[in-house]
């Protein structure tokens, strides 16, 4: 067993696991004052919840082993609960157990980002429902059909998921998603689109109404996923190497040209560039480099950052335009951002590229990967929040939403300034 490697691994799931509170203070800081406790609670009851499935039966639906299929319900038992991955096989890399871990950690994130779309006005117990129906029917399917694969003694692949290698059977070339362009960000940003819709508009929903209460939170939040996003890319190499050490620099690169598209972006349009415009152009930045970071020179790192940046900056608009309340802008981000990542790779992918030696052929995998895991993610989870809705209800009352849902959900304030009871 490599110690080096091992303890690289569990680092790496360290860091994306910060992510998610990461998350909560990125998101907490987006919210009016009143809403901040619900919103950073969203993120951390999909710590918890999301945590427990995994272990009891999350992975074993994610990475079923030689019988995954697109849908991977015919698990070996024994994975449950994971016994039967205490002991680590004589010549293995680094414990299973270690895997377990890293991947742990993306599913919880991959939760959380969802919970952006609903700020300001969702139950959180319809949401932790939602949580959970939604990681067990989209998130560790989606996962299994991107992350799940395995070496046979000879180098080939003995099994995997279609996505990153099923497709290569048909077309002579698989899809790339290094860490989760499609199983995390597409696939998040399409489930925030169908709950936006599902919930309808926050309260005088209009532009310029709902505005950050708190941008050192969002700066602190968007500090901390970045750091942590060296251990979501680079992680994923599961070695410490060359191929880490290139996700490393294009996860430095890419959302730093984001932020700099972004606040130029602003400046031209609005006249003034903003701290919320740099953290939300960083973030754009890390989405859209996610599953392009071990395919790509660094130059090419750059020029996917400006494009994000730019591209998002302007998407987050839509919402205005095509009357959805994406409350955090999941959808400008992850689902835009995601979808750019994946379907750059089709043009600048080291020697698959279309334009780096390659042809069409990549660009064509890149966009059934993408596609279908927006349509798969969308549809099931328009069908799992409009049930919610019409049963438990999902949306808190308007006069809850105005007054501010902190105190009527979790009897608690985010800003208590004075102590009105001495």
């Amino acid at each position: 067993m490599d110690q080096g490697n091992t303890a690289f691994i569990l680092i790496a799931a360290a860091l994306v696991l910060l992510m998610t509170p990461g998350l909560a203070f990125f998101y907490g800081g987006l919210v009016k004052a009143k809403s901040v406790i619900s919103m950073m609670m969203m993120s951390f009851g999909a710590m918890g919840l999301i945590g427990v499935l995994w272990v009891l039966y999350g992975y074993a639906i994610a990475f079923p082993g030689a019988e995954g299929t697109i849908f991977p319900w015919a698990i070996d038992t024994s994975a449950l609960g994971l016994s039967s991955l205490l002991e680590t096989p004589e010549g293995a890399a680094y414990p299973p157990l270690a895997f377990v871990a890293f991947q742990a950690t993306f599913a919880i994130i991959t939760v959380a980002l969802v919970s952006g779309a609903i700020a300001d006005r969702a139950k959180f117990g319809a949401w932790m429902v939602f949580a959970g129906i939604w990681a067990t029917v989209v998130y560790f399917p989606v996962a299994s059909w991107v992350f799940n694969f395995g070496l046979a003694e000879d180098g080939s692949f003995a099994y995997g998921g279609w996505i990153t290698h099923g497709l290569q059977t048909a077309f002579g070339v698989g899809a790339i998603d290094f860490a989760g362009g499609t199983a995390v960000h597409i696939n998040a940003g399409a489930a925030a689109l169908a709950l936006a819709l599902v919930l309808g508009k926050r309260v005088g929903f209009q532009k310029g109404v709902h505005v950050p209460h708190n941008p050192p939170f969002v700066l602190l939040g968007a500090g901390l996923l970045w750091f942590g996003w060296f251990g979501f890319n680079a992680g994923s190499e599961l070695a410490a190497d060359g191929t880490a050490a290139l996700a490393f620099v294009n996860t430095i690169a890419a959302p730093a040209a984001a932020l700099l598209a972004w606040l130029l972006v602003e400046k031209i349009k609005d006249g003034k560039p903003t701290s919320v415009g740099a953290a939300s152009g960083a973030v754009a930045g890390l989405v859209a480099i996610t599953p392009a970071c071990a395919s790509l020179q660094p130059i090419w790192a750059i020029l996917l950052g400006l494009i994000a940046g730019a591209v998002c900056a302007l998407a987050i608009e839509l919402k205005f335009k095509w009357g959805f309340d994406d409350s955090l802008d999941v959808v400008g981000i992850h689902l835009v951002g995601g979808l750019i990542g994946t379907l750059y790779l089709g043009f600048f992918a080291n020697g698959t590229g279309l334009l780096v030696g390659g042809d069409a052929t990549q660009l064509l995998v890149q966009a059934i990967a993408a596609f279908a895991v927006l349509i798969y993610s969308f549809v099931i989870a328009y069908v799992i929040g409009f049930a919610i809705e019409k049963t438990m209800g999902f949306r808190v009352k308007n006069e809850d939403e105005i007054a501010g849902i902190d105190t009527v959900v979790h009897g608690e304030e985010g800003y208590v300034l004075a102590d009105t009871k001495a």
